[in-house]
Order: C-alpha cells, then sequence, then structure tokens
C-alpha cells in the first residue's frame, strides 16, 4: 500500500508520463477517471451549498478558515497556530475546530504548544456540532468586545476570559457547512499546484477558480523558491483574483526535544557538523530536509514515507538499517531527526530506535518580510478584513 501511494504522489507532481514507471503509466487511466468523478462530485457539492439546500451554520463570533488548495506541505496548521497566537496577543480566546484527521497528529502538537494557555480545541468532523458543545460549555464572548480587542480600540486584558471569543477552522477551505468571516489560503511555494489535476491524480483538492473565494494568500517555504518561481505563483493568483492580498511565510527551526522525553529541550547545534538521518511522513519532506541542511549538518540522508503514515516494526528497521550504513561510512553515530507531526503519530516506538539518538525538530512559522510586504502589514490585513467581513455579516 506504502508503494502505491508513493507511486500515486509521483504522478500527481508529474505533467508528462512518457519516460515514467511502467506502474505509473497503468495507473494513470484510473486516477484519471477517479478524478473526473471527484471533481463531478466537487461541483454538485459546491452548487448545493451556493444554492443553500445544505444549510451552512453561522457562528455568533468570527470564524477565519485557514486551507488550502492541495494536499500537504502547505504550513495549514503552524499558520492556525500563528493565527492563534495573534488572537491571545489581543487579547481574544480562540477556540480552534479541526477535524483530527489521521489520529490527530497535528491536534496534538497544537495541543503540547498551547498547553495551560486559554485556547480550546474542539475536535470532529462535524464542525458546527462540535462548535455548539464548546459555545454550550464556555459561553461566548461579547463582539463587540472582541471588535474592539481586534482593532486595539481598547487596553488589552491581562487576564482571558473563559468565554471564546473568536473561532479558527483548521483545514476549512472546502469545510462549507460553517459560515467564515476570513478565508486563508496556504500554497506550498516549492511546488503550489502539481501537474495541475483534481486529486487523485493531481494533489489539487479543488480547481484554481477556487483562489476567488480567499481573502488572504500565503506562499508557504518563500525562503526555499526562486525568485522566478515566486512571481509566476503570483501570477497564477492574481489571474483568477487581482485584488487579492499576497504574503509570505518559511518554518523557523527553533529548538529539538529527545523522543524519550518531550519536555526535554536540545539546541539546533547539536546538528552542526553532525550526520543526520531525516525521518519523515509529512506532506513536505524536501522543505523538512533543506531545513536540516540549513542548520549546518554535515551530511543528510533520508527515508520518506507518505503523509500521516503510521510506523511499524519492519520501518523501525528499515531506519536502523540505514543509520548502520550511514555509521560504517562516516565513522560517526548518526543522529535520527523526525517532525513533530511523526512523533505524535508513535511517540513509543521511536522509542525503540537504540542504540541511536532519535530528536524532534519543533519550528514555528513565520511571516516573512517580501516583495514589500512584512508581519505588520499582515497583521493589519488579518485585522482589517475580518472586522469589516463580520461586521458586514452580522
Amino acid at each position: 500500500m506504502e508503494k502505491l501511494r508513493k507511486a500515486v504522489k509521483e504522478i500527481a507532481y508529474t505533467r508528462d508520463h512518457t519516460n515514467s514507471p511502467a506502474l505509473h503509466r497503468s495507473l494513470v487511466p484510473l486516477l484519471t477517471f477517479a478524478s473526473s468523478l471527484y471533481g463531478v462530485a466537487l461541483h454538485i457539492r459546491r452548487s448545493l451549498y451556493r444554492s443553500s439546500f445544505f444549510h451552512q451554520h453561522r457562528l455568533p463570533v468570527p470564524v477565519i478558515s485557514v486551507g488550502n488548495l492541495s494536499w500537504g506541505g502547505n504550513g495549514k496548521t503552524p499558520m492556525v497556530e500563528y493565527i492563534t497566537q495573534l488572537l491571545l496577543d489581543s487579547g481574544i480566546s480562540p477556540l480552534i475546530l479541526t477535524r483530527g484527521y489521521a489520529g490527530g497528529d497535528e491536534v496534538k502538537m497544537l495541543e503540547r504548544h498551547l498547553r495551560g494557555g486559554p485556547t480550546k480545541i474542539g475536535v470532529g468532523a462535524n464542525r458546527a456540532a462540535t462548535a455548539a458543545t464548546c459555545f454550550e460549555k464556555y459561553g461566548c464572548a461579547n463582539p463587540s468586545s472582541v471588535m474592539s480587542l481586534l482593532l486595539h480600540e481598547t487596553a488589552k486584558v491581562k487576564t482571558f476570559s473563559r468565554e471564546i471569543g473568536c473561532v479558527v477552522l483548521d483545514d476549512g477551505m472546502q469545510h462549507w457547512s460553517l459560515c467564515r468571516d476570513l478565508e486563508i489560503v496556504m500554497l506550498n511555494g516549492m511546488n503550489p499546484w502539481g501537474n495541475g489535476n483534481l486529486v487523485p491524480l493531481g494533489p489539487l483538492r479543488e480547481p484554481l477558480a477556487a483562489l476567488e473565494r480567499a481573502d488572504v494568500a500565503v506562499v508557504h517555504h518563500v525562503d526555499m523558491i526562486t525568485e522566478q518561481s515566486l512571481g509566476d505563483i503570483e501570477k497564477t493568483i492574481h489571474g483568477f483574483k487581482n485584488s487579492i492580498p499576497v504574503f509570505y511565510s518559511k518554518m523557523v527551526p527553533k529548538h529539538l526535544f529527545d523522543v524519550k522525553n518531550d519536555r526535554s529541550r536540545v539546541d539546533l547545534e547539536a546538528l552542526q557538523d553532525a550526520t543526520v538521518l531525516c525521518v519523515s511522513a509529512i506532506g513536505s519532506a524536501d522543505a523538512f530536509v533543506k531545513s536540516i541542511e540549513m542548520i549546518g549538518a554535515r551530511y543528510v540522508d533520508r527515508l520518506d514515507f507518505s503523509d500521516h503514515y503510521l510506523f511499524g516494526a519492519q520501518d523501525v528497521e528499515a531506519m536502523v538499517r540505514r543509520a548502520n550504513g550511514l555509521e560504517n561510512r562516516s565513522d560517526s553515530k548518526p543522529i535520527i531527526v523526525v517532525t513533530e507531526k511523526d512523533y505524535n503519530r508513535d511517540p513509543e516506538i521511536l522509542k525503540s530506535l537504540d542504540p541511536y539518538t532519535v530528536l524532534v525538530l519543533c519550528s514555528k512559522l513565520q511571516i516573512t518580510p517580501c516583495r514589500d510586504t512584512n508581519v505588520d502589514d499582515f497583521e493589519s490585513t488579518f485585522c482589517r478584513i475580518l472586522a469589516a467581513k463580520f461586521c458586514v455579516s452580522n
């Protein structure tokens, strides 16, 4: 199954299959048919929401949707955390609504980063029902007070209200059952559109015309792409919606921790001049590997699995074999590095990689100054659009 998943992903990012392996060429007709069916189903579903045949729920507080058009590596969950912190800095208690896909590896990361604070996290496929349960439990803040805090019309509070003041919808772009006041679309700058087709033939969850619905676009991994690629991405975005503001982000490594103690803290310098084996099952393994190289590792090898893949005993054996090979070639014991998502999926299995040290890389999203935009521009645009749209809808 893992071999099939990798083949499908490789097809999704390849435009010409003439010289592709036989397995890839044999899958293309089937994936093309499935992609067509998906497109029809998507169009019908969207039409039913537009015609109000399917009901959209309106929540009593502002709703911010953070989503994407393609699978994996877009920085969606790190942006949810960034937005949550922005709300907290304004004195607003947020509620994050998430589906908790694939065992909730991203939810666990959010919980660890935000633990001890006033943020609430609601998990469930029916996010309207999850929101209703949370509002019943914690209450709802006065929208006027929320707007005043958001626009900095009142002094920031030092103690947070228990009541929910704002909702952040994780992976919300295709979740149409909830009305939203701000739509942020995250784009993986390293390869935002793949081969341009809908899943499963391509990586797109919606046609690019969906960019017209977005209020803000953020190009992620901007530090890992060329100026030419950046210009091409902007041209495509503005070809669908010329007025959309575009901002830029990257992941900044902060520290590491040992898999045997998630409260430990290891400085990034531990990887400098080291031999490193990167093991990951995420949407953008290339970005993870490049970040390790940029930290200063002497030699970096990689072992990639499909997004959200759950490691098994045979995978641990493969990791150990790869690490043994690196040790024999370099005469130094390699350090195995995984992402937080990989750790959250099953921390126990990663503790069985003795005698090798296994470290978890912790990174944070950063809005990056680029093309005459900066973090202040992003935050002021965010607050202005959210306040304007929420006031209109209410």
